[in-house]
């Protein structure tokens, strides 16, 4: 019978721990007025993007979903605008696995919208394979294509006089590495058959995420544009749908036990969105609506630049 107390203790005191470490939760406190604001949300279809849809929406914000499936973004906004009531939300095609969406949705977007105050590059994926360009489809959808919507609005951006970006990237980062000169030749963050092997691609695309926002913050000093990297939290998304079948048989029981639902972990990214005040953490990583130290990896100048000149290249704009 002791060991059995003891067993639970263990237990009770290990989750109690994880929910107050690894799955902590946090509130969003910023009140920054959102009428008559054009937000921009990637992969704003479901989970962590479309509860941020819906508080801004709520706030009185004009929301696009930029979104690969029109048919879950349509569902989506029926949702929001049944919770919320307004119609200030609609769906614009982007598929960031192709450079050319993407370049189609921003010349859409500038010919029919007139302003642009919040970027939220949200959409993001666990997978192998490849984009319509031959890239990595993590380095492809995770980096590269948010990269080129990013590069190609800045200027609107900046014409809204205090313009935010609010890149969602993942504590992940720290397991990443990048090899610049594999990346030129191979154009992926890796590959393989096996879950593992994208999952250590998807690190090194939220390192991506981290670096580009350093160096974007250097390279919008003295702009009313500010960026912001952000960890959301361990959630229950569908990130994980391109994993193997046993994989979900395992993680599904667990995520439902600890994983923070979507709601929460749209937190830090309202935060960064809404909080006034903190344009001077322009190019700093927030984590649990407060912004977090990161390891020399996360900061790494050289190796940000040379991805920002990389990323330009693969691109077209150099």
């Amino acid at each position: 019978m002791l060991h059995v107390l003891l067993l639970v203790a263990v237990l009770l005191g290990g989750y109690v721990f994880l929910m107050r470490t690894l799955f902590r939760g946090s509130k969003c406190k910023g009140n920054a007025a959102m009428s008559g604001k054009t937000v921009i949300i990637t992969g704003g279809n479901t989970g962590i993007g479309k509860a941020t849809a819906r508080h801004l929406v709520r706030k009185g914000a004009r929301v696009i979903l930029a979104c690969r499936n029109r048919v879950k973004a349509e569902v989506a906004i029926a949702d929001i605008k049944q919770e919320t009531g307004s119609t200030d939300v609609l769906f614009m095609q982007l598929d960031l696995a192709s450079l050319k969406s993407v370049r189609c949705f921003t010349e859409r977007f500038l010919k029919t919208e007139s302003r642009l105050d919040l970027l939220i590059n949200n959409a993001g994926l666990v997978a192998d394979g490849r984009t319509e360009d031959g890239f990595g489809i993590e380095f492809g959808v995770n980096h590269l294509g948010h990269f080129l919507l990013t590069y190609l609005l800045l200027d609107l951006l900046t014409e809204a006089g205090g313009g935010r970006v609010v890149t969602v990237s993942s504590m992940a980062y720290r397991w990443g590495h990048i090899d610049l000169e594999a990346l030129a030749v191979n154009r992926h963050l890796g590959t393989g058959r096996y879950s593992w092997q994208f999952f250590q691609a998807y690190c090194n695309s939220k390192l991506c995420n981290m670096l580009f926002t350093h160096e974007l913050a250097k390279r919008l000093k003295g702009s009313p544009v500010s960026c912001y990297s952000v960890h959301p939290g361990v959630v229950r998304t569908e990130l994980s749908r391109n994993v193997s079948l046993w994989q979900k048989v395992f993680i599904e029981p667990v995520a439902r036990l600890l994983f923070l639902s979507p709601e929460a972990g749209a937190q830090t990214t309202l935060h960064c969105s809404l909080q006034e005040g903190i344009e001077p953490l322009s190019g700093r990583y927030f984590s649990c609506c407060a912004v977090e130290e990161v390891n020399p990896r996360g900061r790494d100048d050289a190796v940000a630049r040379r991805l920002w000149d990389v990323s330009e290249r693969l691109c077209g704009l150099s």
